[in-house]
């Protein structure tokens, strides 16, 4: 029994033109699932249903605004109708600021909580509804980061809107588990991404190294593994309400 195929499985992942959500797409590309990649840059998009594509894989694209329901719906309208079934949903947006405590307005609070947190519980009501009700269980993973527990300095949004992620992921996952619909998160470590590289001065740099045990970052080719094994039903089955790390032991590490 092959635990890690997927094949038949249609993945929606939200924010997977991103670059650790466009890694994760091809992995679940590469072990049979069909991808639905779903962003608001249409061209990032195509970069990734194209390395999809290159490896023998099936994707579409579909564009919208995560942080409103009526984009949400219409996508899985869209999925429905390319594909027929959504069994796996992953939740990828992220936005990211340094900016000082004191100086932080409500307008940026919002804009990153938006998109770090609503997005996904909008998500998850939306494609959880239909997993929920469709009566064949389903995956939901979350893309949580090791600032939400503990929290981070200078990222103090996005400490707070990750925190609530892990939150969401552990309440859904009771929710849900009895229409056997898994709910789970990765915590990833540092992987140098376009939203995270801004604030990765070499002070900071230095610091995250010295809390890292592995010395080094991340590659986002090493997120695939935990999403993969996430998404498989055959793999995971009595996985949920879990929060995977997968940072290099940074959480392991104390003095």
């Amino acid at each position: 029994m092959n635990l890690f195929d997927l094949t038949g499985k249609t993945a929606v992942i939200i924010g997977g033109n991103s670059t650790l959500g466009g890694s994760m797409a091809l992995a679940l590309a590469g072990h049979g699932a069909k991808v639905a990649i779903v962003g608001r840059n249409q061209e990032k998009s195509d970069q990734v249903r194209e390395s999809i594509e290159d490896i023998g894989g099936e994707a579409q694209t579909f564009q919208a605004d995560a942080t409103k329901r009526e984009d949400i719906e219409q996508v899985l309208k869209e999925v429905l109708a390319w594909s027929g079934r959504a069994d796996i949903l992953m939740n990828c947006p992220g936005k990211n600021s340094a900016t000082p405590f004191f100086d932080i307005s409500m307008e940026e609070w919002d804009s990153i909580m938006e998109v770090n947190l609503k997005s996904v519980v909008l998500a998850c009501q939306v494609f959880g509804k239909y997993m929920v009700e469709r009566g064949e269980g389903g995956s939901i993973i979350n893309i949580s980061s090791v600032s939400s527990d503990p929290p981070l300095s200078r990222v103090f949004t996005y400490s707070a809107s990750k925190a609530a992620v892990n939150n969401i992921t552990q309440n859904l996952a009771r929710e849900f588990a009895p229409s056997r619909v898994r709910v789970n998160a990765i915590i990833p470590g540092f992987f140098p991404a376009e939203q995270n590289r801004k604030i990765l001065s070499p002070e900071r740099v230095e610091s995250i190294m010295r809390h890292t045990p592995m010395n080094r970052f991340g590659e986002a080719s090493e997120l695939q593994g935990a999403a993969v094994y996430l998404a498989s039903e055959k793999a995971s089955s009595f996985v949920t309400g879990t929060v995977l790390r997968v940072d290099g032991g940074f959480g392991a590490m104390t003095i």
